[in-house]
């Protein structure tokens, strides 16, 4: 009886969403019908799983629409509230955690594994600094064993790098190459504790949502309450049907450092303007993380985009006669995630889908085509 009742609640609360979204749509510049009418082509059914849409200027919103559902259990709608799994954008906050530990004189991003972890018996990890973890340059190999199918849904992080302890041969030598490694993200959540004497969990409250004003995100735990949750989706085409695809359901969903934290673009807004306004970390932090380590090959695995290298947590596309555009993109399970920004012109585009069929590079690079004919780049 209690769950037909929140499903009559989710259903009321959808269509005034609907309603409430077209009576908005009347009112709209060209510019947002645009973007509307491109995500409303790729989601164009409001009772299976969607997206979240934010495009801001300035600390103006300009965009903020919500497509489908969050839980096909319960037909919640996505709200702007609603929190997604934001997968590999979780990494930039890692990233940031280290920046930070650095700026209060606890860690380097000079300082090696072998110094960090001695229980890693390898001669190699004294070449591999953080600085190596930090732009997917360490060499280290992801060598997670994968004969264990419970291990591979629900190993954390300390249980996903045990490997790493006897490993005994790197991909190449670190610095001069470039492989996106989700296994050495990982090791933040060891390392947090290992400098700053407090759990990865408490710092990453304490020291950058708190700040930031994230008051609702929250990395994900199994049995752990998460508010607003959306859950992740993937089309089943012998059933016809969009099955879940998360906790579970998928490899290596369980790790927060690389991947686990989960969002809303209400509270990612938020992120956002903190770090614009230089209030996690410095300017000069801030700008290491942004700036260019690596370039992209074309046969990387992950991440290649035209003229695109990696910083520190974010990739940076530098497009001839283009503002740079710093972004990232999450993949876990059914949820895929894009979030960017053009710091120069102070424009962040962000959309957060929990189903895994929307081509993210395509769709930002259609959005950025239409402000750049709007003058957004003037």
């Amino acid at each position: 009886m209690k769950k037909n009742i929140i499903i009559i609640f989710a259903q009321i609360l959808l269509l005034l969403t609907m309603i409430s979204c077209k009576h908005t749509n009347e009112n709209k510049s060209d510019f947002c019908n645009k973007i509307d009418s491109l995500f409303s082509a790729i989601y164009s059914d409001n009772n299976q799983p969607g997206a979240a849409v934010v495009v801001m200027k300035g600390d103006s919103i300009v965009f903020e629409k919500c497509y489908g559902i969050a839980d096909m259990q319960t037909k919640t709608p996505i709200t702007p509230e609603t929190n997604f799994c934001i997968a590999s954008v979780s990494k930039q906050f890692s990233a940031v955690a280290i920046l930070k530990l650095a700026e209060q004189g606890l860690l380097s991003l000079n300082d090696n594994l072998k110094t960090l972890f001695p229980e890693f018996k390898a001669d190699f990890y004294n070449d591999i600094t953080l600085h190596h973890i930090l732009s997917h340059t360490s060499g280290i190999p992801d060598a997670r064993q994968r004969t264990d199918k419970n291990f591979m849904l629900y190993s954390t992080d300390v249980e996903s790098c045990q490997y790493l302890i006897d490993l005994q041969k790197l991909n190449f030598q670190p610095g001069t190459q470039y492989e996106y490694m989700n296994p050495t993200f990982q090791l933040v959540y060891q390392i947090i504790p290992r400098v700053a004497d407090i759990d990865f969990d408490t710092y990453m409250k304490q020291h950058i949502f708190d700040v930031a004003g994230m008051t609702n995100s929250v990395y994900f735990e199994a049995e752990k309450a998460i508010p607003n949750m959306a859950h992740g989706y993937t089309f089943d085409n012998d059933k016809n049907i969009y099955t879940e695809c998360d906790y579970g359901e998928t490899n290596f969903f369980a790790s927060k450092a690389d991947g686990g934290l989960y969002t809303s673009i209400r509270d990612f807004a938020k992120w956002e303007k903190a770090l614009r306004d230089d209030k996690i970390i410095t300017a000069e932090s801030k700008k290491q993380a942004y700036s260019p380590k690596i370039l992209i090959n074309t046969d990387a695995e992950y991440g290649y985009n035209k003229n695109t290298s990696y910083g520190y947590g974010w990739f940076i596309q530098q497009a001839p006669n283009e503002p740079e555009c710093i972004y990232h993109l999450g993949d876990n399970g059914g949820f895929t995630i894009y979030a960017g920004k053009i710091p120069e012109k102070n424009i962040t585009l962000l959309f957060f889908s929990n189903r895994d069929d929307i081509d993210r590079i395509s769709t930002a690079d259609s959005i950025y085509e239409m402000m750049k004919n709007e003058n957004w780049f003037e």
